[in-house]
């Protein structure tokens, strides 16, 4: 019995020491960094940013004095902007196939959906927040199956996955805290592709996958602190960072192969992995304390 935990102990050292390893064994993939400069004095931390089809970029910030939704183009010259007042923890932005605007608080567990314009059609409250003494007690990310529910990460407070039908009606839920399949400690990200659902399970660092009902289908480990997940031609892609280091880190953002998990490239991030979307064949994130970034 000794002996198994003490190879346990080993192999899960292993993975902590190899992580970086593994990513420096991997092609660093073409991108060229460039720095947006949004036009708003003061902007504060980009938690998530995302394009939309006519490359019209949507910033979702967390200076308080601001509106949370900033769109601006490719100059950084604001287009619109809204929804001053209305957040608590900005955290996650995303659009939907038809091209509907998805924000998520971190706080307060509430998932808006908006038009391009910023006219809002629907709001999700999540609840069932249990009081853990923070204010990020909340879901964390949003994603859409081909039918049209709404799947969302629900990963300060609670550890579960929360589906509602397009019009906003819980269906079901599963997970619950753990280490074990089907289990979560933090599911901060979360992406559906070719009817597979890949959550990224931030504190065990890993990737689970299951199908769109909830069935554990397996998980990728050895990726690091697994932050955030997209799928875009065919691959995954997420923001990571070594397990050891704290969550303000640099880390990487890594292109791996939807088959098996494995690393196809990586690209060097400066705290650039919190929330990833990648559009176009471009990679928008942001990073601390204020900048956003666009890879070609």
């Amino acid at each position: 019995m000794l002996d198994t935990l003490s190879a346990m102990l080993w192999i899960a050292l292993l993975l902590l020491q190899d992580e970086a390893a593994r990513v420096a064994a991997s092609p660093k993939l073409p991108f060229t960094r460039t720095e947006l400069r949004p036009q708003v004095p003061g902007l504060g931390f980009p938690s998530s940013v995302t394009m939309d089809s006519a490359g019209q970029i949507y910033v979702l910030q967390r200076e308080e004095q601001l509106d949370p939704v900033v769109v601006v183009n490719a100059q950084g010259q604001v287009l619109r902007a809204w929804g001053k007042g209305a957040y608590a923890i900005p955290h996650s932005i995303r659009i939907d196939p038809r091209g509907n605007v998805w924000t998520v608080d971190a706080s307060i567990s509430q998932v808006n959906k908006f038009s391009p314009t910023g006219e809002k059609l629907l709001t999700i409250e999540v609840g069932g927040q249990p009081k853990n003494g923070s204010n990020f007690n909340g879901a964390t990310d949003v994603a859409f199956a081909p039918n049209g529910d709404v799947y969302v990460s629900d990963g300060y407070g609670n550890a579960r996955i929360v589906v509602y039908s397009a019009k906003g009606e819980k269906l079901r839920e599963w997970g619950k805290p753990g280490h074990g399949p089907g289990e979560f400690e933090q599911p901060h990200g979360i992406a559906i592709d070719r009817g597979i659902v890949y959550v990224a399970d931030r504190k065990n660092g890993r990737l689970q996958r299951f199908d769109l009902s909830g069935k554990y289908l397996g998980e990728w480990t050895g990726l690091g602190m697994v932050t955030s997940v997209t799928a875009y031609a065919g691959a995954i892609w997420i923001g990571t960072q070594r397990r050891s280091d704290p969550t303000s880190a640099d880390g990487w953002i890594l292109k791996l192969d939807r088959r098996n998990g494995a690393i196809l490239g990586h690209i060097e991030s400066a705290h650039g992995h919190h929330g990833i979307n990648v559009v176009r064949g471009q990679v928008l994130s942001g990073a601390r304390p204020n900048h956003v970034y666009v890879l070609r």
